[in-house]
C-alpha cells in the first residue's frame, strides 16, 4: 500500500538547491518536486497541487516576484520565499505579493524544515477557520460571532472598533508576517496605506490592553508585525 506525500514544490535554478533539498525533503516524509524555471513552477503547481512551495527569486526567465503574484491568480498554496536577496525590502514586496514566510540564504535545513511545519499547520488551521467562530492564541480567546476578546476567560477586552479590526487582522494570519502595507489596507482601506503612523500608535493600545499577552504582538523591523506565540 502506497502511503500518499505532502507535495512541495521547489522552485529554484541552482542544481546544488535542489540536490541538496530533494533527499532532504523525502527523508522528512514529502514528495519534492522540481522546477528551474518560472514558467515550470507555474506549470507545477497548476497540475500537480502541491501542499507547498518554496520559491527563489532569481529565475532565468520570470522574476520570482511575478512568478508568485501570477499563481496567486489561481493559487492559494502557502509560499515561503527562499532568496539570497536581504534587503528589507525585498521581504516586504515578497509578503505583500502574496508570500507566507521569508528564509534568506544560506539556510539552516532544520530552520527551513521547521518553517514548513508551522506554514502547512497554518494552512491546515484556515482551512477549519470558517467552521469556527473562536481563534485562541495563548491566553488570548477571539469569538468572531460576539465580538469580544478575552484573556484567561476573563472579562471581554474593551476595545474599540478600529483595535477590535486590528486584532482580527492580525489574530486571522497568526504566525504569519503581515507587513506594514497590509494590516493598513486590511484595516484602514488602500487609501491609508503609507499612513504608518496610524498603525504605529493602534499596536501600541492594543498592546497595552493585552497586558501580559502583548508578547503576542511581535515586531518583525522594518516590515510588519507577526501574531501569535510560537515558530
Amino acid at each position: 500500500m502506497t502511503t500518499h506525500r505532502t507535495r512541495i514544490l521547489v522552485v529554484d535554478d541552482e542544481p546544488q538547491i535542489q540536490r541538496f533539498l530533494a533527499p532532504a525533503l523525502e527523508a522528512a516524509g514529502y514528495e519534492p518536486l522540481r522546477a528551474e524555471s518560472g514558467a515550470a513552477a507555474l506549470d507545477l503547481a497548476a497540475t500537480r497541487n502541491p501542499a507547498l512551495v518554496l520559491l527563489d527569486l532569481g529565475l532565468p526567465d520570470v522574476e520570482g516576484h511575478a512568478v508568485l503574484t501570477r499563481l496567486r491568480a489561481f493559487s492559494e498554496v502557502p509560499v515561503i520565499v527562499v532568496s539570497a536577496r536581504q534587503q528589507e525590502e525585498e521581504k516586504v514586496r515578497a509578503l505583500d505579493a502574496g508570500a507566507d514566510d521569508f528564509v534568506e540564504k544560506p539556510f539552516a535545513l532544520a530552520e527551513l524544515l521547521a518553517r514548513i511545519r508551522a506554514t502547512l499547520r497554518r494552512s491546515a488551521a484556515r482551512g477549519q477557520e470558517d467552521s469556527s467562530p473562536l481563534i485562541r492564541t495563548g491566553p488570548l480567546e477571539i469569538d468572531l460571532h460576539r465580538r469580544t476578546a478575552r484573556l484567561d476567560g476573563g472579562e471581554p477586552l474593551k476595545l474599540t472598533p478600529r483595535e477590535w479590526d486590528l486584532l482580527v487582522t492580525l489574530a486571522r494570519a497568526s504566525g504569519r508576517v503581515l507587513t506594514h502595507r497590509q494590516i493598513l489596507s486590511a484595516v484602514w482601506g488602500p487609501a491609508h496605506v503609507e499612513d504608518g503612523q496610524y498603525l504605529r500608535v493602534y499596536v501600541g493600545h492594543l498592546r497595552q490592553k493585552l497586558e501580559g499577552a502583548a508578547g503576542l504582538l511581535r515586531t518583525e523591523p522594518g516590515v510588519g508585525y507577526r501574531f501569535g506565540d510560537g515558530e
